[in-house]
């Protein structure tokens, strides 16, 4: 599929302030182009001829800095809020002049606003002063210049050069269809101020929670810095106290996979608790994740998958509900393959070996009816079952429970007495893709 296009429709989903896309990783959507390199040249040229011309200079004033919601502070909580709920959430109370700037204006490229700071076109007005006599103010009328470095107190004010707004507001050309902007909202599964929520489809690389490239279901974003800085806390938090959330029917985060492994458990349902860590192999041209039996070695990370068995086949194949207590990379495949012996389907890295003996799943011509039509992006959705001689990875994440962020960053910020003890779950349910509800249908069958 096309991913930067694909990605430029999900920002469209996204606030004009926002570049992330959250919980795991952080990948950073970048709005503007090369075609706006000549423009920005332009504009430090024409700053630079202001140099000598001060008193004719208009400033664009931004907002005064006021403090924001500490996400990481707020995440913390969240996850732990039946012991800690009315524990305070700080506040950033102090910031530097370069990321005001860039909080306030997302759409001036960093390497402008730092050419600006360089370039000595920043000013700043103290709060302090703001609140002195006319007649005191009018003795310090001239603005001071500011580094981007520089410590902001609350009510600080910064003053841009009026010029930078003239920026043109370009479309970007980039051959979007309205089939292809239809798809994408169509899949949304939630959507509020603080986070997006969507159900992914089989292709996309992204690192959230873990969610593999071809692996499918629900996918959260944070749509502003602090919802994503709010949900990495909480994830994070989770898998530091996973051990504490063994034989809890309860858990503030809730995570629930559905994969079609082959072979079955020896167990009908248990724990898995195995370290993992990355191995380098093909005489060190590639690495992957493997189960490290020393614990103590410094690069292994401490992994708890819950399983249960929710249906088998004569055919050899088994449904797993998968519930990852820590979110480490590759958790599920790798669990599923050396612990459980039963390799995922479509896991061609971590169960090549049972891969090598498959045999599809034999089906009548009559009753063949994948189809070959091609969803937007070239994506096929009907293709990949175990149908087919080579199927696509069935690993879904199906169901996810998880603090309402939107709802405590209001609680946040309304009120200084908050109690996020009261505040609600949200609960999430991602339909199967086709071809894994076409190999669900032909194992019950």
């Amino acid at each position: 599929m096309t991913e930067p296009i694909f990605l430029r429709l999900i920002k469209l989903l996204l606030p004009a302030s926002s570049s992330t896309l959250h919980v795991g990783g952080t990948p950073r959507l970048s709005g503007f182009g090369s075609r706006h390199t000549r423009y920005y040249s332009s504009t430090l040229r024409s700053l630079n001829e202001v140099e000598g011309q001060r008193k004719d200079v208009k400033w664009l004033t931004l907002p005064p800095f006021t403090p924001t919601v500490n996400g990481a502070d707020l995440g913390k909580v969240l996850s732990d809020r039946h012991s800690e709920a009315k524990c305070g959430v700080g506040a950033t109370s102090t910031t530097t002049a370069l990321k005001w700037v860039l909080k306030c204006c997302p759409e001036l490229p960093r390497s402008l606003v730092q050419k600006l700071f360089r370039l000595r076109q920043v000013r700043r007005e103290s709060a302090a002063e703001e609140n002195e006599t006319i007649e005191t103010q009018e003795h310090k009328h001239r603005l001071k210049r500011v580094t981007a470095k520089d410590t902001l107190n609350l009510g600080d004010r910064i003053f841009l050069p009026a010029s930078v707004k003239e920026t043109p507001q370009e479309k970007h050309e980039c051959g979007i269809t309205a089939a292809e902007v239809n798809f994408i909202q169509s899949l949304v599964l939630h959507k509020d101020p603080a986070i997006l929520v969507l159900n992914k489809p089989p292709g996309l690389p992204v690192q959230v929670h873990r969610l593999d490239r071809d692996c499918t279901g629900i996918l959260v974003m944070g749509r502003t810095q602090t919802s994503a800085t709010a949900l990495h806390s909480i994830f994070r938090e989770k898998t530091f106290r996973a051990s504490d959330d063994i034989g809890k029917k309860r858990r503030i985060l809730q995570r629930r996979y559905l994969a079609l492994v082959i072979g079955c458990p020896r167990r009908p349902k248990g724990f898995v608790s195995a370290s993992l860590g990355k191995v380098v192999v093909n005489n060190g041209r590639s690495d992957r994740i493997a189960i490290i039996d020393n614990s103590s070695e410094l690069s292994s990370q401490h992994a708890i998958t819950e399983y249960r068995v929710i249906g088998s086949s004569p055919h050899g194949y088994s449904w797993l509900e998968l519930s990852p207590l820590t979110g480490r990379k590759h958790q599920l495949r790798v669990h599923c393959a050396e612990v459980l012996g039963t390799p995922i389907v479509g896991d061609y890295r971590y169960g090549w070996q049972a891969h090598r003996r498959w045999k599809h799943f034999d089906v009548p011509d009559e009753e063949d009816s994948n189809g070959d039509e091609e969803l937007p992006f070239g994506l096929n959705m009907n293709k990949g079952s175990i149908s087919e001689k080579q199927p696509r990875l069935h690993l879904h994440c199906k169901h996810i429970v998880l603090p309402n962020v939107s709802q405590a960053l209001q609680d946040v910020q309304s009120s200084s007495t908050h109690d996020l003890g009261n505040v609600e779950s949200l609960e999430f349910v991602a339909p199967l893709p086709p071809y894994m509800q076409r190999s669900w249908n032909l194992t019950k069958s």
